[in-house]
């Protein structure tokens, strides 16, 4: 057992990173496995050293954040200790910003995704549901349309099936396409005014919809974002990635584990990470249920079904 004590200058953005009752403190301590205690500008902490060098990182992560926001919540809590036990170091340089919202990385994961989206012309994040693959790249292409990084943002899903069969749909459209396209247009409205969401999606700066829609068409100067992607075929999949144009950028997210497409049909993200493995200027990003930054009970229900599908392959290869 290690005794170490931290001293802080600032009072009152000490009770900020503290929380009400010392309870983000406590949370630290009892996920970490330690003892913690505060008084005064100064906090204490015990136990084994390496567990203490993860508090430690994680409190002077939640120490930033409180002077950027003034006001920390129990996920950004959990987030520091994730990103501090997995090495991630200062992510400072990671944050996103936009018109509604500051987004930091919440996990090692999260921080090499956004890394990628700096870095890479094209980006294939991979991972269950609530890991933010989906809304850190809308979060991305916000920032960016807001700097005049790009002129324009084309969000896109497979509507419906793979087949996007929408003729059996009653109404218009876009009242057949839009309840598909709804994932999307929540992460929007999370990084802007609706206002501007509503201004912007009808002067064409923000385009919303279908992958049937991309066929023939080059897309410059813009960041494309094709979401659900495990449910295209090859050639859909083809057909996307070659929309990309002059000045643009790329994401792509999806869930591998969750593919709906019928019996025996290949699925396009498959086939574009096997196609694509060693192509200069592509990242790819694996999530698993490490990542996911939901309820708590979320992390535990990926973390069964991961379990499960473990104990399939272990079934199956004998």
């Amino acid at each position: 057992m290690k005794t170490q004590e931290l001293t802080f200058a600032d009072n009152g953005r000490l009770r900020v990173m503290l929380g009400p009752h010392n309870l983000n403190l406590e949370r630290l301590a009892r996920r970490a496995g330690i003892q913690a205690t505060s008084r005064g500008n100064k906090i204490t902490l015990k136990g084994p050293a390496d567990s203490l060098a993860e508090v430690e990182a994680a409190l002077l992560s939640l120490w930033e954040r409180a002077g950027q926001d003034g006001v920390l919540e129990t996920a950004d809590v959990d987030a520091a200790l994730r990103l501090s036990e997995g090495g991630a170091g200062d992510v400072s340089a990671l944050i996103i910003r936009t018109k509604k919202r500051v987004i930091h990385p919440r996990s090692p994961n999260q921080a090499a995704y956004v890394q990628a989206l700096k870095s890479s012309d094209l980006v294939f994040g991979l991972g269950p549901a609530g890991t933010g693959k989906t809304y850190l790249a809308v979060a991305k292409a916000v920032a960016q349309l807001i700097r005049g990084d790009v002129e324009r943002i084309v969000l896109s899903r497979p509507a419906v099936e793979a087949g996007e069969r929408l003729g059996f749909l009653p109404g218009d459209l876009r009242e057949k396409v839009d309840p598909y396209l709804r994932p999307l247009y929540d992460a929007l409205y999370d990084m802007l005014p609706a206002d501007q969401v509503k201004k912007k999606l009808e002067a064409g700066e923000i385009e919303v919809a279908p992958l049937a829609f991309m066929r023939g068409r080059t897309l410059a100067n813009a960041f494309v974002i094709l979401d659900e992607a495990q449910n295209t075929s090859p050639m859909q999949m083809k057909m996307f990635l070659t929309r990309l144009g002059e000045g643009s950028r790329m994401a792509v997210t999806g869930d591998p584990s969750q593919i709906d497409l019928p019996a025996g049909q290949a699925s396009g993200l498959l086939d574009a990470l096997e196609t694509l493995k060693g192509v200069s200027g592509v990242g790819v990003v694996r999530f698993g249920a490490q990542d996911v930054v939901r309820h708590d009970l979320v992390t535990r229900i990926v973390k069964a079904y991961e379990a499960k599908e473990k104990k399939r392959e272990r079934a199956r290869n004998g």
